[in-house]
């Protein structure tokens, strides 16, 4: 079965410890992109982000750098299986590098992901952080 595969980077004016922090945290995620989200906040823990719309498991943990979960949205048809998301955090000249590699995306859709990446996470995670 064809899939799609993106990789996407912003840098977001936080410390790594600061974007991790908050992506892992029901309340900081939610904070950080504007919607509803619940985060248990351990390998094999799941979590929902935008009010359900994504759900999945956390599957890799590496304190401040790397995160990788099993993601799906809603827009998933049930037999398509989830998508990997592997959230690397590097220190960077501004705050942090975010790079997002989301793999197996149902095929025809991974510039949608895209953009949507863009939009929803990186355009309200550098308000929210320069707020702060």
């Amino acid at each position: 079965m064809k899939s799609d595969s993106i990789k996407v980077s912003a840098v977001i004016p936080a410390e790594p410890k600061a974007v991790y922090a908050a992506w892992m945290s029901s309340s900081g995620h939610g904070a950080m992109t504007g919607s509803g989200a619940r985060v248990t906040a351990r390998v094999g823990g799941a979590f929902s982000a935008w009010d359900g719309y994504i759900s999945g498991k956390t599957l890799e943990l590496e304190q401040d750098s790397r995160i990788v979960q099993s993601w799906r949205t809603t827009d998933f048809d049930p037999d398509d299986p989830d998508s990997t998301l592997e959230v690397l955090l590097q220190k960077a000249k501004g705050g942090t590098k975010v790079t997002l590699v989301h793999t197996n995306i149902p095929a025809g859709h991974g510039e949608e992901y895209r953009k949507g990446w863009i939009d929803f996470y990186f355009k309200p995670m550098k308000e929210h952080f320069a707020s702060k």
